[in-house]
Protein backbone atom coordinates (compact mmCIF):
# COMPACT_ATOMS: atom_id res chain seq x y z
CA UNK A 1 0.00 0.00 0.00
CA UNK A 2 1.57 3.45 -1.07
CA UNK A 3 1.37 5.86 1.91
CA UNK A 4 0.49 9.36 1.43
CA UNK A 5 1.97 12.12 3.16
CA UNK A 6 0.09 15.05 3.50
CA UNK A 7 2.10 18.14 3.26
CA UNK A 8 0.93 21.19 6.22
CA UNK A 9 0.86 24.44 4.29
CA UNK A 10 1.13 27.52 6.57
CA UNK A 11 -0.99 29.98 6.39
CA UNK A 12 1.12 32.82 4.69
CA UNK A 13 1.70 29.87 1.69
CA UNK A 14 -1.75 29.62 1.37
CA UNK A 15 -2.20 33.38 1.24
CA UNK A 16 0.54 33.53 -1.06
CA UNK A 17 -1.08 31.01 -3.47
CA UNK A 18 -4.27 32.80 -3.17
CA UNK A 19 -2.85 36.02 -4.52
CA UNK A 20 -1.27 34.68 -7.43
CA UNK A 21 -4.59 33.04 -8.59
CA UNK A 22 -6.35 36.39 -8.17
CA UNK A 23 -3.50 38.57 -10.10
CA UNK A 24 -4.41 35.85 -12.85
CA UNK A 25 -7.88 36.58 -12.84
CA UNK A 26 -7.18 40.25 -12.75
CA UNK A 27 -5.28 39.77 -16.22
CA UNK A 28 -7.87 38.56 -17.41
CA UNK A 29 -10.73 40.90 -16.34
CA UNK A 30 -8.47 43.90 -18.18
CA UNK A 31 -8.42 41.89 -21.10
CA UNK A 32 -11.80 41.09 -20.84
CA UNK A 33 -12.89 45.30 -20.25
CA UNK A 34 -10.32 46.19 -22.83
CA UNK A 35 -11.94 43.65 -25.75
CA UNK A 36 -15.54 44.94 -24.82
CA UNK A 37 -14.39 48.75 -25.46
CA UNK A 38 -12.83 47.77 -28.75
CA UNK A 39 -16.22 46.18 -29.34
CA UNK A 40 -18.50 49.15 -28.11
CA UNK A 41 -16.18 51.57 -30.15
CA UNK A 42 -16.36 49.31 -33.33
CA UNK A 43 -20.67 49.12 -32.60
CA UNK A 44 -21.17 52.73 -32.42
CA UNK A 45 -18.74 52.89 -35.56
CA UNK A 46 -21.04 50.86 -37.54
CA UNK A 47 -24.64 52.26 -36.15
CA UNK A 48 -23.15 56.04 -37.15
CA UNK A 49 -22.70 54.68 -40.52
CA UNK A 50 -26.07 52.88 -40.50
CA UNK A 51 -27.40 56.45 -39.70
CA UNK A 52 -26.02 58.15 -42.20
CA UNK A 53 -26.95 55.73 -44.99
CA UNK A 54 -30.42 55.79 -43.80
CA UNK A 55 -30.46 59.66 -43.94
CA UNK A 56 -28.95 59.40 -47.17
CA UNK A 57 -31.28 57.24 -48.38
CA UNK A 58 -34.74 59.51 -46.86
CA UNK A 59 -32.90 62.55 -48.18
CA UNK A 60 -32.92 61.50 -52.08
CA UNK A 61 -36.11 59.10 -51.75
CA UNK A 62 -39.07 59.49 -54.66
CA UNK A 63 -41.88 60.19 -53.07
CA UNK A 64 -44.86 57.83 -54.33
CA UNK A 65 -47.10 60.55 -55.26
CA UNK A 66 -44.25 62.47 -57.47
CA UNK A 67 -43.08 58.96 -58.66
CA UNK A 68 -46.99 58.66 -59.83
CA UNK A 69 -47.59 62.08 -61.35
CA UNK A 70 -44.14 61.63 -63.40
CA UNK A 71 -45.56 58.15 -64.70
CA UNK A 72 -48.86 59.60 -66.06
CA UNK A 73 -46.80 62.08 -67.59
CA UNK A 74 -44.49 60.03 -69.13
CA UNK A 75 -47.39 57.20 -70.28
CA UNK A 76 -49.48 60.31 -72.02
CA UNK A 77 -45.92 61.66 -73.83
CA UNK A 78 -45.44 57.83 -75.05
CA UNK A 79 -48.86 57.96 -76.37
CA UNK A 80 -48.30 60.38 -78.96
Amino acid sequence: MISKKKKIIAIDELAVMVAKGFEGVDRKLEEASRNMARVENNLLYHIGSINRRLDDISFNKVKYEDHDALKKRVSILEKV
